[in-house]
């Protein structure tokens, strides 16, 4: 991951690589990095050149170090809403519809990307997370299934090499992977729509290893749109089973009083 710096060692150097690693989404929120010996070998530096690069990044607040634990990435996905917006949203479930169509507008851009940008370690993640969820799909790994989700379409997100897209797409899945929107557990439980996920995330997958960005496009949206379809006919038999339960006990409770 790291290379030997250029422009005579300086600390501006070291920092100016790993800076780039973390806004290329090569290093991640939580990461660590390698001990100060071993970073200082890799990166071809002294290492009082290296811990003059790590102060800067630190006082930039984008690594810390633990005290007894070593070094790491901060934690860069800033929240898209505030707390107050979270909760608002949480308690306006037509707020869920929003987010769905803006899910759909930037993963249906960020697939078509991807079918055009997409290097052969892209295609080779995407590849082996498909073949995982079909592995936990036979299964019937339930929790599995739902966090290769995520990580499927983390994948589809740094496969489109936009930078600005990648941390975007990352803080919308952090609410997604906190259930803010919806329960993914509640989707994965409807009849069929283990099945159709699973295709879904294959096409998108073919999609984008077949270099069409319009079939990646399509597909990204069918996805989008088969998620919010089947979550809206979900809530709805939630709702009438509620009325109905209601319904049943209500004679019964008429016949006590009587």
């Amino acid at each position: 991951m790291f290379q030997p710096v250029d422009h005579q060692k300086t600390a501006d150097a070291v920092v100016a690589q790993i800076e780039d690693l973390i806004l290329k989404g090569v290093l991640s929120s939580g990461d660590r990095l390698p001990a100060e010996r071993d970073l200082a070998e890799q990166l071809g530096v002294s290492r009082p050149i290296l811990r003059d690069a790590l102060k800067k990044l630190e006082e930039r607040h984008l690594i810390e170090a633990r005290r007894g634990g070593g070094t790491f990435v901060c934690d860069l996905i800033g929240p898209i809403f505030s707390d107050a917006i979270v909760q608002l949203i949480a308690r306006h479930p037509s707020a869920i519809s929003d987010y769905f169509e803006f899910r759909r507008s930037i993963e249906s851009q960020a697939s078509a990307q991807a079918a055009t940008r997409a290097a052969p370690s892209d295609i080779a993640r995407l590849d082996e997370i498909v073949a995982k969820m079909q592995t936990a799909h036979d299964a019937e790994d339930l929790k599995s299934e739902a966090l290769l989700d995520v990580a499927f379409h983390h994948a589809v997100g740094e496969a489109a090499h936009n930078v600005v897209m990648l941390h975007t797409l990352r803080s919308c899945y952090r609410l997604l992977e906190n259930g803010v929107f919806y329960n993914r557990g509640r989707l994965y439980h409807l009849p069929n729509a283990r099945v159709e996920l699973l295709n879904q995330h294959c096409a998108i997958a073919k999609a984008i290893r077949e270099n069409d960005p319009i079939s990646a496009c399509r597909a990204a949206e069918e996805h989008i749109d088969y998620v919010r379809g089947t979550l809206a006919d979900a809530q709805g038999l939630d709702e009438r089973e509620l009325l109905a339960g209601l319904r049943r006990t209500a004679p019964l409770k008429r016949s006590t009083r009587a």
